[in-house]
């Protein structure tokens, strides 16, 4: 499956009811509802019936405006969001209709395993890191990886660098702008398949 990085244009044609812009939101995340829901969910029926509910939902608070997603980042998490609440309405409907079924149903919504479309989107993310890291000089990617990555003590990376403690600071701060730099370049480079942009 491709991956597609969202950015604020694709968030602001989805809202205002871009039809290709639907049709391209629809297609990419109905694999992944698909995966998460037939895990959870016995008849085909159901699935379908669930994945529909929440893209109806999705759609319906995205067109709303009152969906508190101002970052195109987050579409993904909001998805998720939206599916684990239409999945426990149909976890306690199917609860009122059998008890047997209601215990089943309990014991699903306390699986505390990462779902699907969390554990794809950090995936996403760490691959991105690793990409970038890779493109950057030595030793900013060095002085990121040894101070966030490893938690290494500053002190200590101040020896291998031979620098003082406030100068790391300012070497720090120039690597970490660098790697926001390439970071956003790489998502709108991503995002540049999007449907309707020229």
């Amino acid at each position: 499956m491709q991956f597609h990085a969202f950015d604020q244009p694709y968030l602001e044609r989805l809202c205002s009811g871009d039809f290709r812009t639907q049709e391209h939101f629809v297609a990419y995340f109905s694999e992944l509802l698909h995966l998460k829901l037939r895990s959870r969910v016995r008849s085909p029926q159901a699935v379908e019936d669930l994945r529909q509910e929440t893209f109806a939902r999705v759609l319906t608070a995205l067109r709303g405006g009152g969906s508190g997603i101002r970052e195109a980042e987050r579409l993904g998490a909001f998805v998720n969001s939206v599916c684990n609440n239409v999945l426990l309405e149909h976890y306690r409907a199917s609860s009122r209709d059998s008890s047997a079924e209601g215990e089943d149903a309990a014991s699903e919504v306390t699986d505390n395993a990462p779902d699907v479309l969390s554990l794809i989107a950090h995936k996403q993310t760490e691959e991105k890191v690793r990409q970038i890291l890779g493109a950057m000089p030595e030793r900013d990617r060095r002085l990121l990886k040894e101070v966030f990555l490893e938690e290494r003590d500053k002190d200590e990376v101040c020896k291998d660098f031979g620098v003082e403690r406030d100068y790391l600071r300012v070497l720090l701060h120039r690597a970490k702008q660098a790697f926001k730099s390439m970071y956003l370049k790489n998502v709108a480079a991503g995002a540049g398949g999007a449907p309707g942009r020229s």
